[in-house]
């Protein structure tokens, strides 16, 4: 028997400790010779920390990074790319503490590849690849010096001889550093400001041993190229949005050859480095990810075929992809609507696919999992948006005939980035106690084409927010959702449509901004290098147009909200500095609005750590408890709501 209680009052056994703590980050497997599987691993509870595993032909698992070692590149600060295999039983990574190259062999101790910098973390390494002649490796580095920050690409002796040369530098950005398989050429991506790798970019062609005579294959401002890579053949193959989406090209002589012809997207935004959406296989297929409507599908691009044959897996959510293929297997991190995380290998030829790793060892109940739709609304301008809709779910309980759930509408950061459809325990720590969630893929998201994504150019703060109003309006409307009980959360850039919704709009009844952006103004002049020009692109240029920032920053108007706001900030935070929330919490304080703060010591743009994770949730329910006026099931510490 159900029982009948009130939404939002639910009880359910997915806590905010078991979202915290059950989930591994589990990301880029890459298959091995011999049949070992290697993989790394976020690890919540040791606080974030990030480790290579291995999985060896029979079938045991491995640690293979040693305690006081964290794989994680602060390249870009959002890093990626921080490790490579070297054959098959040895590792090149990048450690966090100190940002240097190390090198392992299994079951020996790391040793460094770089010296060390007269500062900590001053020369920083991303997106390494091993020269055939095993001899060297390839790689971006990123150089600090005081407020100078120069990148480039260097090659580094892999017995740790040496200094690092220089192979290419001068651009603003560097990525994808590629050698051919007869280690010949060498290919790369560049680009400068005020551009960010998914609006232009150029690939560029060199001899190995002459470097300084590169030429430029294809791209610029207005073309977005992604992963070059050689094929075993030795053909550069690379994906480009010229015809508005991202599709797969090879370079054929001087000739740029279209591989397909997709109505989708087969690559992301590079927030990150290391990023493989596509993988070649033998017999000349390719593996790739598929993007379409936000939905992400893995599928195979057969010989001389012009599409993507898709291939029914139950995987909708690759993330950032890392595909890694051998012989006919393909390796990939990735979730569906009813399952979590997963590092699986699938086999081309059998049709099978086996889970290697999964991450969490304790499975969802299903009676307590939100399956998600995909919906379209209206919005401004007669425009149409996307989002996926998971509604209240727990097989225990069932509201009041009468009465309608509490809504939040969840906006993705980047902004350039999207939302899939996945079995989140985050999510079903809201659906599973009657509240249902939105994950808005507002105009400016990626996976809809470029001309979607740029709908957000000289837009941002404006589309991205009338997309999540009318998405929350549309639920509303055709009654999936209470008008009046309507939240709205989000992080980074997600946490300033949150700001800009509750400012400067009256239809949610409070929301939840973590690290988000309150002054739009302070971040175009205090933010790292990769993003200190973005927002010429979302707003405008800066300070040419320092008026229009004020116009689009919160804090400027703090006076005009209404609803109250729960924050939630990392100390260490390079991105979104703290100041932004402890400004915007003073406005708040001297206008009155009931708010609260939660500030986190050790925790950068994005929180890594499970006991501030279980800390955010829990405080996060207790607040909306208060202010939409219901009673959690749970036992929650209190949380001092200032001007309540």
């Amino acid at each position: 028997m159900t029982e009948v209680a009130p939404y939002g009052s639910w009880r359910s056994p997915i806590s905010a400790h078991v979202v915290a703590e059950g989930g591994r980050r589990l990301a880029s497997p890459v298959l091995a010779g011999g049949g070992a599987i290697w993989w790394a691993e976020g690890r919540p509870a040791e606080s974030g920390r990030v480790v290579l595993m291995r999985r060896d032909v029979g079938g045991e698992i491995e640690e293979v990074t040693p305690e006081g070692f964290y794989v994680r590149t602060r390249v870009h600060e959002y890093g990626g790319g921080a490790w490579r295999l070297d054959g098959d039983e040895a590792v090149i990574f990048v450690n966090f503490e100190d940002q240097r190259l190390y090198r392992q062999r299994l079951g020996e101790r790391p040793l460094a590849l770089t010296s060390e910098p007269e500062l900590a973390g001053e020369l920083r390494y991303a997106d390494a690849r091993v020269a055939p002649d095993g001899e060297m490796l390839v790689c971006v580095r990123e150089v600090h010096r005081g407020d100078a920050v120069d990148n480039e690409i260097v090659a580094i002796p892999l017995d740790g001889s040496g200094e690092a040369t220089v192979l290419a530098c001068g651009r603003d950005f560097y990525s994808f550093p590629r050698i051919s398989p007869d280690g010949r050429w060498l290919a790369w991506t560049c680009w400068d400001h005020p551009n960010m790798p998914w609006d232009g970019t150029e690939l560029w062609l060199a001899p190995l041993a002459d470097p300084a005579a590169a030429r430029l294959v294809v791209g610029g401002r207005s073309e977005s190229i992604f992963q070059p890579e050689w094929s075993p053949e030795g053909v550069l193959h690379f994906a480009s949005d010229r015809d508005g989406w991202w599709n797969l090209q090879r370079l054929e002589g001087d000739s740029v050859e279209a591989l397909t012809a997709e109505r989708a997207e087969l690559a992301h935004p590079q927030w990150l480095f290391g990023g493989a959406t596509f993988a070649f296989l033998d017999g000349g297929s390719i593996a790739c990810v598929r993007c379409d409507g936000g939905e992400e599908r893995l599928g195979i691009l057969r010989p001389g075929a012009e599409a993507v044959e898709g291939l029914h897996l139950p995987f909708t959510s690759f993330g950032f992809p890392a595909l890694s293929a051998r012989g006919s297997r393909v390796a990939f991190a990735a979730a569906g609507p009813d399952r979590e995380t997963v590092v699986a290998v699938y086999d081309v030829i059998s049709g099978e696919t086996e889970v290697v790793r999964s991450a969490s060892e304790i499975d969802v109940d299903p009676a307590y999992v939100s399956l998600p739709r995909a919906i379209e609304f209206p919005t401004s301008g007669g425009e149409t948006a996307h989002a996926f809709f998971y509604p209240p779910a727990n097989g225990d309980f069932r509201a009041p005939e009468d009465e309608l759930p509490p809504l939040i509408v969840q906006s993705h950061g980047g902004p350039t980035s999207h939302a899939t459809p996945a079995l989140d325990r985050e999510i079903l720590f809201w659906t599973s106690r009657g509240i249902g969630v939105v994950d808005v893929n507002y105009r400016g998201s990626s996976g809809f084409g470029r001309p979607y994504r740029e709908a957000l150019k000289g837009t941002w703060g404006i589309v991205d927010t009338d997309d999540c109003i009318a998405a929350a309006r549309y639920l509303a409307e055709i009654g999936e959702a209470a008008g009046e009980r309507l939240a709205i959360h989000g992080g980074s850039a997600g946490g300033y449509s949150t700001l800009c919704a509750l400012v400067f709009h009256d239809e949610f009844a409070t929301g939840a901004s973590y690290y988000g952006v309150a002054d739009a103004e302070t971040l175009a002049a205090d933010t790292h290098k990769f993003e200190s020009r973005y927002l010429d692109g979302l707003i405008g240029p800066y300070p040419e147009q320092a008026e229009l920032y004020r116009q689009r920053s919160p804090i400027n108007f703090v006076e005009q909200l209404q609803a109250p706001v729960i924050l939630f900030q990392g100390l260490e935070d390079e991105v979104v500095p703290p100041s932004q929330a402890e400004t915007m919490v003073a406005a708040l304080r001297q206008n009155g609005v009931p708010h609260a703060y939660l500030a986190f010591e050790g925790e950068q743009h994005g929180f890594r750590r499970s006991e501030t994770e279980i800390r955010c949730l829990e405080a996060e329910l207790y607040f909306y408890g208060r202010i939409l006026g219901f009673e959690p099931g749970d036992e929650l510490e209190p949380v001092e709501i200032e001007g309540a």
